[in-house]
């Protein structure tokens, strides 16, 4: 399993396009995987055949693994046996290498109270069950509820997929109480209902699976203010051509969009964590990562990395090149990772406001409603007067463990702020 990315360390096997038996040339693609949203095409290293495959599709494979067995030319062969020869003989003598006994995987025993109602003994866990937990998000107590159909009753790969498919009825299962007032999660069942039965693509599972695990672990709360863009709307339109004939680059909303809010985050930097256990971990950078809509409908995350370092200029060109790779299927690992905090511009499919899920492990995201001219009450020298003005609502979803009221509340009202403070006689 070849490494897509500094900290990826398992990619999940989509299809192999070479067959066992099947001959290739050099750069052929032999298998695609997958890695946290991203798919990767793995070219032959040379000419040869495929001998024998170790991993099916859907099993998650750790970076390094051994994941299939490759015949090569004897062209290829030749030259890395006179390249080893060359290497053996430039080396000193050396003692003759004993061969290791190879280790056997250690059980892991997960702490299962008493109290649990356990379907299973459960007590080892192979890597790639681990694997597969830790991408589902499966802990190891809802693991040993699974039933399990292997040998002396392990768990296999396939009981935990029919699990997930299931539906994970285990998910929510309670530690048996004695007091009868205390609450439980009822049994239900549910009427499925008939109809068209359209099976969740790779990517949708994840997402689903991602934004029950971040309602599950963070308390969400949404704080909303009104901002003014008029100043904004009214100096990028004037300005938005003379910018892409000077730098190449389209100007749309989301570099300023993302300009205030680095601003903004810079001025409360505790917005720009993450959890983990009892500590909170205040970033050091600031990297925005930008929901953005596939055109098979999914969601990603791409990331505009140290955001609050660039010009707008720079800031224009990552977002123009992070949307397009998007919108063609081209996004890398490394574009989609490490972000800090995450903005949702909802307005961009018509909607007024929305209620965003955080994007974990972050505390904070932000959703951008559209913008539309409305008649409002302004201030002048004259006093009160109404004027047509492009107004946007602002919703800041927090994790209330450590994101109080007050912090969310100040650090949504800095971003309008900035927007409506926008500088109408800036130069491009």
């Amino acid at each position: 399993m070849p490494k897509m990315g500094e900290s990826i360390t398992e990619g999940t096997i989509i299809n192999w396009l070479i067959k066992e038996g099947d001959s290739f040339e050099e750069g052929d693609i032999i298998l695609e995987v997958a890695t946290d949203k991203v798919d990767n095409e793995v070219p032959a290293p040379a000419c040869g055949k495929l001998v024998k495959t170790l991993f099916e599709a859907k099993d998650v494979v750790p970076v390094g693994e051994v994941i299939a067995l490759l015949e090569v030319s004897d062209a290829v062969e030749s030259s890395k046996k006179q390249s080893t020869e060359s290497k053996q003989s430039n080396s000193l003598p050396s003692k003759k290498k004993t061969t290791k006994k190879p280790q056997t995987a250690q059980p892991v025993v997960n702490s299962i109270s008493n109290s649990f109602s356990v379907n299973n003994t459960n007590t080892f866990f192979s890597p790639l069950i681990i694997s597969i937990a830790k991408a589902q998000h499966i802990s190891f107590e809802e693991l040993a509820r699974i039933p399990a159909t292997g040998k002396d009753g392990r768990l296999r790969k396939s009981d935990v997929f029919q699990y997930i498919q299931d539906g994970r009825p285990y998910k929510f299962a309670q530690p048996v109480v004695h007091d009868p007032t205390a609450y439980r999660i009822p049994q239900l069942t549910f009427e499925k209902g008939k109809g068209m039965i359209v099976e969740m693509d790779r990517m949708r599972q994840m997402i689903a699976d991602h934004m029950v695990y971040s309602k599950h672990t963070s308390p969400h709360v949404t704080a909303y203010v009104e901002a003014d863009l008029t100043n904004m709307v009214n100096w990028r339109n004037a300005n938005k051509k003379a910018f892409q004939e000077k730098y190449g680059e389209r100007l749309t909303f989301t570099p300023l969009f993302v300009e205030a809010v680095a601003k903004a985050i810079k001025d409360f930097p505790n917005i720009n964590a993450s959890v983990d256990g009892t500590n909170i971990i205040v970033k050091d950078d600031i990297n925005i990562g930008m929901a953005t809509a596939l055109p098979s409908g999914n969601l990603i995350v791409p990331v505009v990395n140290n955001a609050d370092t660039k010009d707008l200029k720079t800031l224009a060109a990552n977002v123009n090149d992070l949307a397009a790779k998007a919108r063609d299927n081209k996004l890398a690992g490394d574009d989609i990772k490490g972000s800090t905090f995450t903005i949702s511009n909802v307005g961009t499919f018509g909607s007024v406001m929305g209620t965003p899920i955080i994007n974990q492990p972050e505390v904070a995201i932000l959703a951008l409603g559209i913008i539309k001219k409305r008649p409002e009450v302004i201030e002048t020298e004259n006093g009160d007067e109404i004027a047509i003005r492009s107004m946007m609502y602002l919703s800041l979803s927090f994790d209330h463990r450590v994101v109080d009221g007050f912090l969310g509340g100040s650090f949504v009202r800095r971003v309008a702020d900035y927007f409506e403070q926008f500088d109408t006689n800036r130069k491009i």
